[in-house]
């Protein structure tokens, strides 16, 4: 397992390779895979402190493989992918992520599902500072108290 705090030249394969396999570029909707250079750049560059398991999520792979994902046909990727996510539990989970969280974060796809590439609010509207008058409705219902336990 990679101990600094960026992956190998081998893992960054790995990963762009099951990234394109998670999220697929689609010409139907007109947005790029989990693949494309300027998502895998934003997930490198915004790993923190999901490398140690991301690295650890692509060692396994790599283990399972028995060579990088890129030398293996379609269907034996598969059969890879389909163990891993057996067999790998939270760090499984956490390089699909790191994945996801990096791709609808594009502004391609952001576009594409209809999204604006800014908060939705205020929309225009602003806020006076120090008007609290939004938690009115909350203030009118009173206090809740309970028992610490």
């Amino acid at each position: 397992m990679s101990h600094s705090n960026e992956l190998t030249a081998a893992q960054r394969a790995d990963l762009r390779i099951i990234a394109a396999m998670i999220v697929p570029e689609s010409a139907e909707y007109k947005v790029p895979g989990a693949d494309d250079p300027a998502i895998q750049a934003d997930m490198l560059a915004t790993l923190g402190r999901d490398t140690a398991p991301v690295a650890q999520a692509l060692d396994h792979l790599a283990r399972l493989a028995g060579r990088p994902l890129a030398e293996l046909d379609d269907a034996r990727r598969d059969a890879v992918a389909k163990e891993f996510r057996a067999s790998s539990g939270a760090v499984a989970a956490t390089l699909v992520r790191v994945v996801l969280q990096c791709y609808y974060r594009d502004d391609r796809v952001l576009r594409s599902l209809g999204l604006e590439l800014r908060a939705p609010f205020p929309k225009g509207h602003v806020l006076p500072e120090g008007d609290w008058s939004l938690l009115d409705p909350v203030r009118a219902r009173g206090g809740t108290l309970r028992r610490a336990p």
